[in-house]
């Protein structure tokens, strides 16, 4: 059996205030993005301060399969060199059938092969899902994507970058990883490639700085209107910033409100929490933001917050999800853990993903009292006394995260079956927990 597949439980005694300062990490989403991106260069690349989670590990191995040379140093640094030709009939399989984002090398690898399948992932159970903003968008700049179902795979004919053209996409859903794909396409394209309607979500903005410092020039990064001019060729010695995660600052944010807890968390991406925080903020969590300050790719405004304990209130309007500026749609499912520590009814409308406001539910095996409306609506009335209970994590990363911050605030001892969705995004986070004073243990 493998490292990835053998089982990890969490064993918690609840109930604990916590204390101490964490440090942000770099983004998962950011990570995976620059990962596919450095097949486009001919060149090494360089990509700092890699996370060690599960889902980076999942796309290295896959693309040590297919040819890329990759050395990752001990301070997270990772270096990778690309074959003269990649392998896909050598594939690992089994690494890229364990990661949606193995749908991110779909352009890069276009403009290498001619026609090729790709595995297909098995991903977070989110509900149906498709490839529909991809394939739409990709089509138009001579990449034609369809599925195999049989083969568990998808099909790709490539006939990109055949002379300069001038093309205008629009985008009909806000999709992050869709309109990476698109920019990752027009990246190698001469010519003006223009995308509409374009996510302008964190990750967007780290690959948009990243093709940058490859010699693609971008106007409107952080705006829903991408103008890409693209470059024929790279072939260069390329250095990429990820920058920190705005997800995983909300899980301690969120940790630190349902405990009644103070802590600080360092290197907050404050751009892509000023919402979340004020939206809590008007739940009657106190905190402070620090000076900002710039990260490494010399773009990302971070802050240092300190959560104060309060005593929380229902929101006064329904919480939901939007794209950027709006609430983050993986920083939603944070909001349900304060929730039942609130006076009050707090309405949560997962509008986007089918299906995952049913994984809310397990939070009332905890003491919780949550009703589901609707597909994606789920009442939360609070505030209700948690206790602990042995509970399989659910197959989703952040819906499995707030089960875990609800067993931290859980009186008694829980254990957390299967946490492997939570490894995808996390790195270490038991031990991280155990410094704020978390009483946690990773359990076979």
């Amino acid at each position: 059996m493998s490292a990835y597949n053998a089982p990890m439980n969490y064993r918690i005694q609840g109930g604990r205030r916590l204390s101490g300062t964490v440090q942000t990490n770099v983004s998962k989403n950011a990570a995976v993005a620059l990962l596919a991106a450095s097949i486009l260069n001919k060149g090494t690349t360089t990509l700092k301060k890699m996370p060690r989670i599960e889902e980076v590990k999942r796309l290295i191995e896959t693309l040590e399969s297919i040819g890329v040379q990759i050395e990752w140093s001990e301070n997270g640094d990772m270096t990778l060199t690309p074959p003269t030709r990649f392998d896909l009939g050598a594939i690992n399989r089994a690494s890229a059938e364990r990661t949606r984002s193995i749908a991110l090398f779909i352009a890069p690898l276009a403009h290498m092969l001619g026609s090729f399948e790709l595995p297909a992932p098995t991903g977070c159970d989110l509900g149906k899902r498709s490839l529909g903003a991809h394939i739409d968008a990709l089509e138009k700049l001579g990449i034609k994507i369809s599925g195999n179902e049989e083969a568990h795979t998808y099909h790709v004919e490539s006939n990109i970058g055949k002379g300069e053209r001038t093309t205008e996409i629009v985008m009909y859903e806000a999709s992050d990883t869709g309109v990476e794909n698109v920019l990752m396409a027009a990246a190698k394209i001469p010519g003006v490639t223009t995308i509409k309607f374009a996510s302008a979500n964190y990750m967007v903005q780290d690959l948009c700085v990243f093709l940058q410092a490859c010699g693609v020039q971008i106007d409107g990064i952080g705006t829903s209107t991408l103008v890409v001019r693209g470059v024929k060729d790279l072939n260069a010695a390329i250095v990429g910033f990820p920058s920190e995660d705005p997800i995983e600052s909300m899980f301690f944010v969120s940790l630190a409100a349902t405990t009644g807890s103070e802590l600080t968390i360092q290197r907050c991406p404050i751009d892509f929490l000023e919402l979340e925080l004020y939206t809590l903020g008007q739940m009657g969590l106190h905190y402070e933001i620090g000076e900002r300050y710039l990260a490494e790719n010399g773009r990302a405004v971070l802050a240092d917050v300190v959560i104060r304990p309060s005593k929380l209130l229902a929101a006064p309007d329904k919480i939901a999800a939007r794209p950027y500026p709006g609430i983050n749609i993986d920083n939603l499912p944070f909001f349900v853990p304060p929730a039942t520590q609130a006076q009050g009814a707090t309405l949560i409308h997962d509008w986007v993903y089918d299906g995952r406001a049913k994984w809310y539910l397990e939070m009332n095996k905890l003491g919780a009292n949550i009703k589901l409306l609707d597909d994606h609506r789920a009442l939360v009335t609070g505030p209700t006394k948690l206790h602990g209970a042995e509970v399989d994590a659910p197959p989703a990363l952040r819906p499995a995260t707030l089960l875990l911050i609800g067993m931290l605030a859980s009186e008694g001892e829980s254990t957390l079956r299967n946490v492997y969705p939570i490894n995808r995004g996390y790195a270490n986070l038991a031990e991280r927990l155990q410094k704020l004073g978390a009483e946690i243990q990773a359990i076979e």
